[in-house]
């Protein structure tokens, strides 16, 4: 089909208007506003290469054309998916773009053309119809994103120097850090849609707090000095990512505890750097995903995913632990691939032999997939100790 520049235009927002209604409706269910965010996503993408490749591109169009041209639009989508960090889940999203695909290609090749007999001469274009639902479809997005962005949670910006804490965050909101923003004594956060960015936290018993919340978001943060956890998680959901924890004052100081949040959306570890400490990342109770993050020089254990939790290890590199590097325990189920463990030295003052200085180990129960890791200069090899099982799906190098 040649479709005029018009046609292409009222085409694709005429198919829009029931994605972006359901949409509206996704997201007044789900207390959310990711599907309004993907709508817009969806629609300004196809517009924008309507105007800019398609139209000059392609005077005509091929049917069979909908389908690489639908994957082109998909992967332009999901990279500005993650580009903007919108939070929308991988299933939902595809399945969204999916069925809206599907709608646009039954509009127009079939619904179309019936409404409109000479909808293929006139090269896509939908006359008065397409005019007033083009403009009811941008309308709505319109609406819709500027409700949208007016119940955003709004953004503090905190000022460069020191500011005394605990610092208690109980709101909904954006905390970003000015350049040599310090907050001394700890930041406390007990409410739902809260992110923190750009700051350094100094002493206090746990560097950040995170108490009963959900949707919480700590970016490039930067904690120094707790006497206890440099971040202490408990019954909530975090994403923590580009992280640095060093000179805990304690020996029973861990880095990242994210505990007893089994019943709450998983948390997520990524890109941290943990130095010293206990344990480095520990999860009890909870579901996590731990990716590409560093931890140096443990006491206990590098990485510990532990009662009863549901862990992803991933891409991490643990480095000097003493005693055990990834720890899989307590009937907990986890999946460690391509991490690095170098270094675990032989806890020899413990009397414990699984503290033999093992890379990974599973103990008590606890199922662990291994795939491909690297393991090296360790004091020994991968353990199962009571009644804990491995599985090896790929080959770790080193033993």
């Amino acid at each position: 089909m040649s479709y005029t520049l018009r046609g292409r235009l009222e085409s694709r927002l005429v198919a829009s208007l029931l994605p972006l209604a359901v949409a509206v409706a996704l997201a007044a269910v789900l207390r959310e506003w990711w599907p309004v965010v993907l709508g817009a996503l969806m629609v300004g993408t196809g517009v924008a290469l309507d105007l800019t490749v398609y139209h000059r591109l392609l005077p005509y169009q091929p049917g069979w054309a909908a389908v690489p041209l639908g994957l082109l639009e998909l992967a332009v989508i999901m990279g500005l998916v993650l580009a903007f960090g919108v939070a929308a889940p991988l299933g939902a999203a595809l399945a969204f773009f999916a069925g809206a695909w599907l709608l646009a290609q039954v509009l127009g090749h079939a619904v179309f053309p019936l409404v409109r007999l000479t909808y293929g001469e006139d090269g896509g274009e939908l006359g008065r119809l397409g005019a007033v639902a083009s403009a009811s479809a941008l309308g709505l997005l319109a609406f819709t994103g500027g409700v949208a962005w007016g119940t955003q949670p709004p953004t503090v910006h905190l000022a460069g120097g020191v500011h005394r804490g605990p610092l208690v965050l109980d709101e909904a909101q954006t905390l970003v850090g000015r350049p040599g923003a310090i907050v001394e004594g700890g930041i406390v956060i007990t409410a739902d849609d809260v992110t923190v960015r750009d700051v350094t936290v100094m002493d206090g018993d746990f560097g950040i707090e995170v108490r009963d919340a959900e949707d919480v978001v700590l970016e490039r943060v930067t904690v120094a000095g707790a006497e206890l956890d440099g971040i202490n998680v408990r019954r909530s959901s975090v994403v923590v990512r580009d992280c640095v924890v060093s000179r805990l004052r304690s020996d029973y100081a861990q880095g990242i505890d994210i505990s007893f949040g089994f019943d709450v959306a998983p948390s997520r570890v990524e890109g941290c750097t943990i130095l010293g400490g206990m344990e480095g990342i520990v999860a009890h109770f909870a579901h996590v995903d731990l990716r590409d993050n560093r931890v140096v020089g443990t006491m206990l254990r590098g990485i510990t995913v532990t009662e009863m939790s549901m862990g992803v290890v991933r891409g991490n590199s643990v480095a000097d632990a003493l005693g055990v590097g990834i720890f899989c325990g307590d009937f907990s189920v986890c999946e460690i691939d391509r991490n690095a463990v170098i270094g675990t030295t032989a806890d020899a003052s413990s009397g414990d032999k699984t503290r033999a200085g093992h890379p990974i180990v599973s103990h008590f129960g606890a199922k662990a997939t291994l795939g491909e890791n690297e393991l090296a200069e360790n004091a020994a090899g991968v353990a199962a100790y009571i009644d804990a099982t491995i599985e090896h799906r790929g080959r770790n190098t080193g033993g």
